[in-house]
């Protein structure tokens, strides 16, 4: 399903909220959604001290592209740091993280579904 059309509006009117299953420092505001849930437009937020090695190694079954707006954090099984400006596209399947990040960090992300 499409995600629902919007003209311009302010990003401050979407609350943040927990992300599901994850650490309370682990937040995110959702822009656009399809109704059935499954795939997003974000804005998600790692307060300072965040880690989300509870949840593991990541894997979705959509495509994934990330921009980090501000701040960084370390992606603990490469044990890699990644900072504002850089991005990534993730396919389905594609393993990543988990992060950890000591500064907080605020990325961009757009999520979706092969056509």
């Amino acid at each position: 399903m499409a995600k629902p059309e919007y003209e311009f509006f302010p990003v401050t009117d979407v609350d943040y909220t927990v992300c599901p299953g994850c650490d309370p420092k682990i937040t995110e505001r959702i822009l656009s959604r399809d109704p059935d849930g499954n795939v997003a437009t974000r804005i998600l937020r790692y307060e300072a001290g965040a880690d989300s090695s509870p949840m593991g190694v990541q894997k979705h079954d959509f495509w994934e592209e990330v921009y980090i707006l501000e701040g960084s954090f370390v992606d603990l099984t490469l044990n890699q740091t990644f900072s504002a400006g850089e991005y990534a596209c993730r396919p389905p399947g594609m393993p990543h993280g988990p992060w950890r990040t000591d500064e907080g960090v605020l990325t961009f992300e757009v999520r979706y579904r092969s056509a």
